[in-house]
Formats: structure tokens, sequence, C-alpha cells
């Protein structure tokens, strides 16, 4: 409800499971401009998860839907971190990486595979 509020939460009009709109509703003009301006200013952050989330999205969808997408992740953190009165924990830069790392063996894998290597993995402590 406070990203709708703000402004910052994705359109769904859809017709016959067609979708036809994404468009962001308007909402609080000062509150969105913050946080888009935030969210472009994590993005020349580095070695941070806002940064990295920015970067993931604005290769495919573009530079200003990813600052809206970072900015709602901005209000999502303030909200959280206000109602359940907890001290921001930063997830880091490879945390995406962290979380699909068997897809992305398993894509590399196949890749080399496909171009006609055999490949041997062995897990080395790091």
């Amino acid at each position: 409800h406070l990203a709708s509020w703000a402004g910052m939460a994705p359109g769904n009009h859809e017709s016959a499971g067609k979708r036809l709109s994404g468009r962001t509703r308007k909402g609080n003009k000062k509150l969105r401009s913050c946080l888009v301006e935030c969210a472009r200013a994590a993005a020349r952050t580095k070695n941070t998860y806002l940064s990295a989330k920015y970067h993931r999205i604005a290769k495919r969808r573009g530079a200003n839907r990813a600052s809206v997408a970072v900015g709602r992740t901005i209000l999502e953190m303030i909200y959280y971190i206000l109602t359940r009165k907890e001290l921001y924990r930063e997830l880091g830069a490879d945390y995406w990486d962290r979380q699909r790392e068997a897809s992305i063996v398993r894509q590399t894998v196949k890749r080399l595979e496909g171009l006609g290597y055999e490949v041997k993995l062995e897990k080395t402590s790091a």
C-alpha cells in the first residue's frame, strides 16, 4: 500500500490474459522523486546490493525503470526497518549470484559442453 501511495508500484492492467500496461500510477510527487534520486545515487555506489540490483535491471529494462524499481526497494527497506525496529543489513553485490549458484554452474557447464569441452568440476576452498 505504501509503494502504491508513493507511485512506485507497477500497474497491472490486463485483459483476456494479455498484459496491456505496467505503467506506475501517479503518487506523492515529492516522495517519488526523492526515491528515484536516491536510487540513482545508490546505483553509483560500489559493491552494494542496491547497485547490483540497479545494474541487473538496467541492462535489460533501461535506466529509468531500474531507478523506479530500486526506489521501490529502498521504500520497502525503510518500511521494514521502521516497523520491525531493526538495523539495516547489507546483502552485498554478489547476493543474487549466491542465491543462484547452482543454476549458474549448470548453465556454464552446459554452454562449455556445447562448445565441445569436457568439464570436470571441483569445489575449491576459498
